[in-house]
């Protein structure tokens, strides 16, 4: 579950899964101070990569709609 997540590794539902399970790791209470660390940051690189997803999503849909006639 640690270490270097590549943008390729994963898509938008697999992180999104992956942080949910790291957010109820990290409510449970029961792990160490050090690897509740690791997976903080783990956390947040999910959540920077879901972030970039998202944005690629809409700049996508943004790109396709503004090919569109303006009355649709």
């Amino acid at each position: 579950m640690c270490g270097v997540i590549s943008k390729d590794d994963l898509n938008l539902e697999e992180a999104l899964e992956d942080l949910e399970q790291i957010v109820a790791r990290l409510e449970d209470g029961k792990l160490s101070l050090e690897e509740s660390l690791v997976l903080f940051e783990r956390g947040i690189r999910l959540v920077r990569l879901c972030s970039a997803r998202l944005e690629s999503a809409e700049q996508r849909i943004e790109s396709l709609t503004g090919e569109l006639p303006g009355d649709l």
